[in-house]
């Protein structure tokens, strides 16, 4: 049956975990399959073709694995790919900007609302675009911080190193008056305890995550998509990178605070191509 088919994520590395993360939490019944690409990150100083090709390639490896819906848990992809994997694949596909958005301009009370990404996101405008076409009287500022993603690659979730690099990056978001923050890259989730410290209580951290989570239910609903209860037993989900496994798995495990046994190394390069 289709909708006992698993739901694929995939980013470009660990970061994507915050979005696994809040799905299997409002959908523990689901099976999910994640596929980090490792090998390849970050895709954020990467250029707009580079980055649909990548894209291209892990949804072809992961629809070959049957699955139901595809989730782009990374902020670059969604900025530059999403279309493409849209008109590539004929089943629902969910990107990670939208929702971040809206959960922003309903949380800021000044109508100043900050972003921080990568270089390719904060490059593409796409946050800022939606931003002033959804609340068209709000003053945006973003922010590139392209250390943020080989920081929480390498473990360094509150490290000394860590704590500058945010002062440094956020310091003018701050002084712009800023009191709604987009992190808008699915990494940055895992250094909240860096950014609100930096930030102070004034500032709210807006993760995409948590709302995406709540659109992807309802999506699910709506295409009589959600996993039958005959499907029986605990979920079983499995994890896919494209590089390193001992270095994904542990801060994997250290974020998701469980042991994680079934990761695979994955060649995309030799993965199956999806015909038609």
């Amino acid at each position: 049956m289709k909708q006992n088919k698993p739901i694929a994520i995939f980013d470009s590395g660990i970061g994507g975990l915050t979005v696994y993360r809040e799905l299997k939490a409002r959908l523990p019944h689901e099976r999910f399959i994640y596929l980090g690409d490792t090998a390849r990150l970050p895709y954020g100083s990467k250029s707009a073709e580079t980055v649909i090709k990548y894209s291209l390639q892990n949804a072809e490896f992961l629809v070959s694995l049957g699955v139901k819906m595809l989730v782009v848990a990374c902020n670059t992809a969604s900025s530059f790919a999403l279309d493409a994997l849209v008109d590539r694949f004929d089943m629902p596909i969910v990107g990670v900007i939208a929702s971040g958005v809206r959960r922003a301009l309903t949380l800021t009370k000044n109508k100043r609302v900050g972003v921080i990404a990568t270089e390719a996101t904060v490059g593409s405008a796409s946050y800022q675009n939606l931003l002033r076409e959804l609340g068209p009287q709000t003053e945006v500022h973003a922010a590139a911080c392209p250390l943020f993603v080989p920081l929480v690659e390498e473990g360094w979730l509150d490290h000394p190193v860590t704590r500058e690099v945010a002062r440094i990056y956020l310091e003018p978001l701050r002084a712009q008056g800023v009191d709604a923050l987009i992190l808008g890259c699915t990494h940055y989730p895992l250094l909240k305890g860096v950014l609100a410290a930096t930030l102070g209580p004034d500032v709210q951290l807006v993760d995409s995550a948590a709302a995406l989570a709540g659109e992807i239910s309802s999506i699910l609903t709506a295409l009589n998509l959600e996993r039958r209860p005959e499907a029986g037993g605990a979920a079983e989900d499995d994890f896919y990178v494209t590089d390193s496994i001992p270095r994904f798995q542990r801060v994997a495990e250290i974020f998701l605070e469980r042991k994680l046994d079934r990761i695979r190394l994955v060649d995309l390069g030799a993965a199956p191509r999806r015909e038609g």
